[in-house]
């Protein structure tokens, strides 16, 4: 098995490298609140690492699962960055959910010192995480790939190289412009359901078997309809990841009025106190709309 560290122990990060470990690799943690990479240890075995240079020292393998661009610079490339201590050849992966821009500085940065570099957002949220079955969209040489590849099957349920980088998160972004739409289309679509004196789980088990039918649809309903908003992805990070949408669209050309709309829809949740609540907390907006009525 390959000598892998791990950088960011999150939501996401923290059962990703628990799979690496259960797949036999030779594990080595790095996150920014030390207790954290201790809890991880402790659960897993392996060990910590105070900086990511140290965690990656003589790694074939690093992962990253941060928060934002400068989050991600700050440990692949800052003043203890992995770049500094990677062994010649090595792949660096990285899962944070990041501009196309950053992707392809770092892969620049990472060809200049001999070693690979792939971009690699995730779809599937937490419960995917967990139970090791995320889509992984990479951007990448395919030398680089092949590198990565085999040591992502620990925790994905399909994996694709879709060009070169940066191609990674412009897929990730295409997910998330579609995810955006399709919650408040199912927030509406209950709203109207309640307001029309219709039994909404009623409704949502006829028109699942239809041409509505949803991965959100079939997930998410209940609890929307029950008020509970604590099953995933949060708004702020949704926020994170439209922002980087609409920018990108903005250098191509590409106008997304929906997009827009969703994300100031999202800015009004905030508002409410639903930074930290998933994404589907549309439909409490949705319904304090209806209540004002």
């Amino acid at each position: 098995m390959s000598r892998v560290a791990f950088l960011g122990l999150g939501v996401m990060g923290y059962p990703i490298a628990g799979h690496l470990k259960r797949a036999g690799h030779d594990l080595t943690v790095f996150n920014r609140t030390r207790s954290k990479a201790e809890a991880w240890v402790k659960q897993y075995g392996g060990e910590s690492a105070p900086t990511p240079a140290e965690a990656a020292a003589n790694s074939d393998v690093v992962l990253s699962c941060v928060g934002r661009d400068d989050d991600v610079r700050e440990v692949a490339v800052g003043r203890h960055g992995a770049f500094i201590t990677m062994k010649r050849d090595a792949v660096f992966i990285d899962h944070t959910t990041a501009s196309a821009g950053l992707a392809r500085e770092l892969a620049e940065g990472a060809h200049q010192r001999g070693l690979h570099f792939v971009d690699a957002p995730v779809s599937g949220g937490e419960q995917g995480a967990k139970n090791g079955q995320l889509t992984i969209m990479c951007g990448g040489t395919p030398a680089a790939y092949a590198k990565a590849a085999p040591v992502m099957t620990a925790y994905a349920r399909q994996c694709r190289l879709m060009g070169e980088a940066g191609a990674g998160q412009l897929t990730k972004m295409v997910n998330q412009i579609c995810i955006a739409g399709l919650v408040q289309a199912l927030a509406e679509g209950l709203s109207f359901a309640r307001a029309a004196g219709l039994d909404p789980l009623a409704v949502v088990e006829v028109i699942s078997k239809g041409a509505a039918q949803s991965w959100q649809m079939e997930n998410r309903h209940k609890t929307m309809l029950a008020g509970q908003f604590d099953h995933g992805f949060a708004v702020e990070w949704m926020r994170k990841d439209l922002a980087i949408c609409l920018s990108e669209a903005r250098r191509n050309g590409t106008s997304l009025p929906v997009t827009s709309l969703v994300d100031q829809f999202y800015a009004d949740v905030e508002k409410m106190g639903g930074a930290r609540w998933d994404t589907s907390s549309l439909f409490a907006r949705q319904t304090a709309l209806g209540k004002g009525k």
